[in-house]
């Protein structure tokens, strides 16, 4: 499979380049600052996915795209605006479109959409609303874009995220009842997210994915 990443350098971006390489995909990995030089199965497109070509180039004879631009990518100030990720995912599925790409696979995060409510007390009560309203806000307009496309996506939303090892041992989440809050690795997420796109796994679904200590 020939993947394109868009926020491959750093976080669940980066793990996922690791794990599709490793797997013997080809990856076309977009951002502004990448690490090591392009190889056999790895190509650089360097810049933003908002610059004018670079959703193009980085699409051209791509199987599928993985969206992995977390808020760490840009710095926002808490309490002011977002709008990043709708921006994003506009120019994206555009480019989608243009490129012939059907299948896309996108990190938001539990709290996002039908979502909300199910991070657990301390991340419902707190986090959300003193620090990641307006990140959250812009999340769920993400996922109203792919919802009404038509293109084919599936939307994972992890529990809180950490630094830890991949395991393998998380667990996915579909019906939003049995989500308890929790917390998951990177490295695990992108593993999911490799599945979801190289499996054809959840089609048009939106999941939550949480780590093996609350499954």
């Amino acid at each position: 499979m020939r993947l394109a990443i868009i926020g491959a350098t750093r976080g669940i971006g980066k793990a996922l380049s690791e794990q599709a390489r490793a797997a013997g995909h080809h990856v076309v990995a977009v951002g502004r600052s990448l690490g090591p030089a392009a190889s056999a199965n790895l190509t650089h497109v360097r810049g933003s996915i908002l610059d004018d070509g670079v959703a193009e180039e980085a699409l051209e004879r791509a199987d599928a795209v993985a969206y992995c631009l977390g808020a760490g990518s840009y710095g926002p100030d808490v309490g002011k605006p977002v709008d990043i990720f709708s921006r994003t995912t506009r120019r994206l599925l555009d480019a989608m479109r243009a490129t012939g790409v059907m299948r896309i696979g996108v990190i938001t995060g539990v709290g996002s959409g039908d979502s909300r409510g199910r991070g657990g007390l301390l991340y419902d009560k707190v986090a959300m609303p003193l620090a990641l309203g307006a990140i959250y806000a812009d999340k769920t307009r993400q996922e109203e874009m792919l919802r009404a496309g038509d293109r084919d996506w599936t939307i994972i939303r992890p529990v809180v995220l950490t630094h830890g090892p991949y395991t393998g041992t998380y667990r996915v989440i579909e019906d939003l009842a049995e989500l308890r809050g929790g917390t998951v690795s990177r490295a695990d997420c992108a593993d999911c997210l490799l599945k979801a796109l190289t499996e054809h796994r959840w089609s048009r679904r939106a999941v939550a994915i949480v780590g093996g200590d609350a499954a």
